[in-house]
């Protein structure tokens, strides 16, 4: 067994892969750019070693860095995580060339199923199920019509290298084939700096399953199970559970047993994951081998009690895996949320800058150790409050892992997990995840790959948040402030006969957009606890929150709850499963005066283009005096990996620049100003 490993990644990946090589006595390095310097990784680690500026091709993308470190330190081994380096065929070759173990597959089973062509007709060789496709080089639109005819609408042209929702288009008639094929083209250029681009037949309503293998270097292969990912928004995941509530016991026995068939013919070593596109009807079809640990792991993890990072790990060091397929478990049902730094709000737009507050919910599951018997919540993140979330790496800030006994009681501990998570300082997508946990589709399993598409087809808004009882959050801003005033009733030195009174009637306003409001009259009684009435309902809240506190849990009318309050000047902000209020809580007299206040509108911006996003200005592709057309490109901003082309949205003439080239912007940072 290795003494020390190098840990080539960031984030919450690499605090991951510390826990298990620290339960395990094995000595850890971690690597950090200059974005990186107080990262939480890097404090978790034995050692760090400084590998250059914060753009990844200038650091965590450069193997002669990670090697050195590796040397430098002594390390025998690297863990290469997931992104960056993790799939780099010529990586883990040179890695092993130059005497440091790849904790991961061997090179040629990368190059094998890196590239999807070729992966394809392996998967053929190896008996798997494929999609009817082409799997050769396309040479031109023309070509790419006729063999789409011969497939059948509706088609998928790849990009042979793509990944990510890049260098792929969908095509349902014989103009799209040949518009699809150009674009695919370029955009597989650009990306990946290779062209190749094949096309498959598309299958409609589809699930995206996977299954983990494991194997060793003693010929030893198994399957873990699957993996539900078909709650994915362009192309990326957002909820991942295991198992899957779709596929048939016959289905998954199958699915595994094809997964095996591929790795044995690749001599797969390492954790990998086999990716199949389910159709209605079961039929299931090889998509592409992931050859590294996947950001879902947690999930197999929880259902199956096996700790996928110890297992590479022993793997790497030459051991022998310590199970056959079938004392391999499966128990209860485990649900992954990805809390991403993005603003549902603004069409997900990345959200970066300095975590003000960061609160986890509580937590009774850790990666590296046993599942408890009863299930719990498990968080894996990367950062820590104070911390900083920036610009140049991905969005996630946290991996959030709920198990439950079954799918239920699983979706229920997540919701409440959610509840309790608190992010300030960024936004965050636990608003959209809270929505897609109460969508009764997804309740009741019935969802494929578009669910996110079909169900949110104009963006996510906030009435697209479902609750239960609107009035709960009513009644939980009436409990606050009743808190509140028996605080300030409870303070020595005040005037005899002018101390602060508390009441029991009171009117919630609720601000609404664009100066309304709405008005709901309260009754807060006090005993035991509160009794709030709102309307015709009676809500017994037992609550536990302090003042300056944010996360707040108590007992509504006997049943547990978990909710967010602050305070914000004069209004009580309130969250609860997603939605969130702001209200202020006063007598009758002062709510009609409120009412009759003028409202103050926001300042006229549409003569600006405003920056949408935290970023840097990367290209400004106008200059003052210059007439614009609707649609036309006027910057560009790079946030997060992306860059994001702002256009204009009318025409118009450039009258003056207000930011420069190379800049840093704020969001809703003025970047130009139109006549």
């Amino acid at each position: 067994m290795f003494d020390k490993i190098l840990i080539a990644n960031r984030g919450e990946i690499a605090c991951r892969v510390v826990k298990t090589a620290r339960r395990m006595g094995i000595a850890t390095v971690a690597v950090y750019s200059e974005a990186d310097r107080d990262a939480r990784h890097v404090a978790l680690a034995d050692e760090a070693v400084f590998i250059g500026p914060a753009p990844s091709r200038e650091s965590y993308l450069v193997a002669d860095k990670i090697l050195a470190a590796a040397k430098a330190t002594g390390a025998q081994a690297v863990h290469p995580g997931y992104g960056f380096l993790s799939e780099n065929e010529g990586f883990a070759r040179r890695a092993e060339a130059e005497g440091i173990v790849f904790i991961g597959p061997k090179a040629h089973s990368i190059a094998a199923m890196g590239d999807k062509i070729a992966s394809k007709k392996l998967a053929l060789e190896a008996r798997v199920n494929t999609i009817p496709g082409w799997n050769d080089t396309i040479e031109s639109p023309e070509q790419a019509v006729q063999i789409a005819r011969q497939i059948g609408y509706p088609v998928m042209i790849k990009a042979s290298a793509g990944g990510g929702g890049k260098g792929l288009r969908v095509a349902w008639d014989d103009k799209q084939a040949h518009e699809g094929f150009a674009s695919c083209r370029n955009e597989a250029r650009s990306a990946f700096g290779d062209d190749r681009v094949f096309i498959e037949k598309f299958i409609e309503n589809p699930r995206h399953i996977e299954i983990q293998v494991l194997g060793d270097a003693h010929g030893n292969i198994v399957y873990l199970n699957e993996r539900e990912c078909s709650i994915q928004r362009r192309h990326q995941k957002v909820i991942e559970e295991a198992p899957s509530p779709f596929i048939s016991e016959a289905t998954r026995r199958a699915m595994g047993e094809q997964a095996v068939a591929l790795a044995k013919a690749v001599q797969y070593q390492s954790a990998g994951t086999v990716e199949f596109v389910v159709g209605r009807d079961q039929g299931f079809y090889f998509l592409e081998m992931n050859t590294r640990l996947q950001v879902e792991h947690p999930v197999t993890e929880s259902i199956t009690g096996v700790d996928l990072v110890e297992q590479m790990i022993r793997v790497a060091a030459g051991e022998r895996l310590p199970f056959t397929q079938a004392n391999i478990p499966r128990r209860g049902w485990a649900i992954e949320c990805r809390i991403n730094a993005e603003d549902p709000f603004r069409g997900f737009l990345p959200s970066t800058g300095r975590l003000v507050r960061y609160l986890p919910p509580p937590t009774t599951m850790e990666a590296a150790l046993p599942v408890p018997e009863g299930g719990g919540v498990r968080v894996d993140t990367g950062v820590a409050e104070g911390g900083e979330i920036p610009m140049f790496y991905d969005s996630m800030i946290a991996t959030l892992i709920v198990h439950g006994l079954d799918r239920s009681d699983a979706i229920a501990r997540m919701r409440e997990a959610l509840n309790g998570f608190v992010i300030r300082g960024v936004s965050s997508n636990i608003p959209f995840q809270a929505a897609l946990l109460a969508h009764p589709a997804f309740v009741a399993g019935d969802f494929d790959t578009g669910f996110i598409a079909a169900h949110y087809a104009h963006g996510f808004r906030a009435e697209d948040v479902p609750h239960d009882d609107p009035d709960f959050l009513i009644a939980l801003a009436a409990a606050a402030y009743r808190r509140y005033r028996e605080r300030a009733a409870g303070i020595s030195g005040q005037l005899a006969g002018h101390g602060v009174k508390i009441g029991r009637d009171f009117t919630v306003v609720v601000r609404g957009e664009a100066g309304a409001q709405s008005h709901h009259l309260v009754t807060v009684d006090a005993g035991d606890g509160l009794r709030v009435g709102v309307g015709d309902k009676t809500y017994g809240i037992e609550i536990d929150w302090r003042m300056g506190g944010i996360r707040a849990t108590g007992r509504c009318n006997g049943n547990p709850f978990t909710a967010q309050i602050e305070r914000d000047g004069l209004w009580t902000v309130v969250q609860h499963n997603g939605r969130r209020i702001e209200a202020m809580v006063m007598s009758a007299r002062a709510a009609e005066l409120l009412r009759a206040m003028p409202y103050k509108p926001p300042a006229d911006m549409s003569r600006f283009l405003l920056s949408p996003m935290p970023g840097l200005l990367v290209d400004i592709a106008v200059a003052p005096g210059k007439a614009v057309q609707a649609g036309e490109k006027l910057a560009v901003i790079e946030a997060m990996k992306m860059e994001n082309i702002l256009v204009a949205a009318r025409d118009g003439v450039v009258a003056e620049l207000l930011a420069s080239k190379g800049e840093s912007l704020a969001v809703d940072q003025p970047i130009m100003r139109f006549e």
